[in-house]
């Protein structure tokens, strides 16, 4: 382990993950937490994991990035003590804007049916509520439901996030950044020549799910999965639809259903 990125998320996670790429590092963000790991993180998220986890999961990464590591910077930095941290800030108010751009982009009916439809999708689902709720205190939606930020808990857990990095990370090993900063600052803390190309700008939008589908090939397996278990549910329904329809049975069918949406309303009302 190299670089930890103790910045919280929506202050340039990505955009630094790609840059630290672009600089040589194997970098395990978001999706790959979840697809290596996931399983570790629930246990560690639901207080049966321990600080040793951490090095098992991590020791042939070079960096890491994003949630949920970014909480946990303090306890693998204790793993591998020659480790860089790299405290990412923004705006306090640009910060909150771009979570609740980050939400509505949590809406995309793609990304609903992945959760629905996907075997993988639906793990991924949960392991992503889980750390929803233990490190931002909302819970993530499903298919339909909207998703609600408590902002003025939000601001709080980030302010005290960065206050307890700079307070308590090695100040020798420390780098507080803006993405805004450039190549410069980052290369110079890292012993890394700027590269001849500018530094990557991703996420700006809050667009984060069609820039995992269009980058990572974890997600475009998740969307290859629901595209095959969606056709085939389908072709199962216009199956069964023909073989009821030519059997005669239609009416009997419609009659059944109907009786028993009868019965489940009179159940709720009385």
């Amino acid at each position: 382990m190299k670089v930890i990125l103790a910045g919280y998320p929506k202050t340039g996670t990505k955009s630094i993950a790609k840059a630290l790429s672009i600089l040589g590092y194997d970098v395990y963000d978001y999706m790959e937490h979840y697809w290596y790991h996931g399983k570790r993180w629930e246990q560690i998220l639901t207080g049966k994991g321990n600080v040793n986890d951490f090095r098992e999961m991590y020791e042939d990464v070079d960096a890491i990035t994003d949630t949920p590591v970014f909480y946990f910077w303090e306890e693998i930095h204790k793993m591998f003590p020659d480790s860089l941290i790299i405290l990412t800030i923004r705006d306090e108010d640009a910060w909150i804007n771009s979570w609740f751009s980050q939400m509505q982009d949590l809406k995309n009916i793609a990304l609903r049916m992945i959760w629905f439809f996907s075997p993988h999708g639906r793990s991924w689902h949960r392991y992503f509520d889980r750390h929803c709720i233990a490190l931002f205190g909302f819970s993530l939606p499903y298919v339909w439901s909207t998703p609600h930020l408590n902002e003025l808990l939000m601001r709080s857990r980030y302010r005290q996030h960065n206050l307890n990095v700079l307070q308590n990370a090695p100040k020798d090993k420390l780098l507080v950044y803006k993405v805004k900063d450039g190549w410069e600052p980052l290369c110079q803390f890292l012993g890394k020549p700027v590269p001849n190309q500018s530094f990557p700008n991703k996420n700006q939008n809050g667009s984060l799910f069609k820039l995992l589908l269009k980058e990572s090939k974890i997600m475009q397996r998740l969307y290859f999965e629901t595209i095959v278990v969606g056709s085939l549910c389908c072709i199962l329904s216009v199956f069964a639809t023909y073989k009821i329809c030519s059997s005669g049975r239609l009416s009997k069918w419609v009659s059944f259903i109907l009786v028993s949406g009868r019965k489940l309303l009179y159940s709720f009302y009385f």
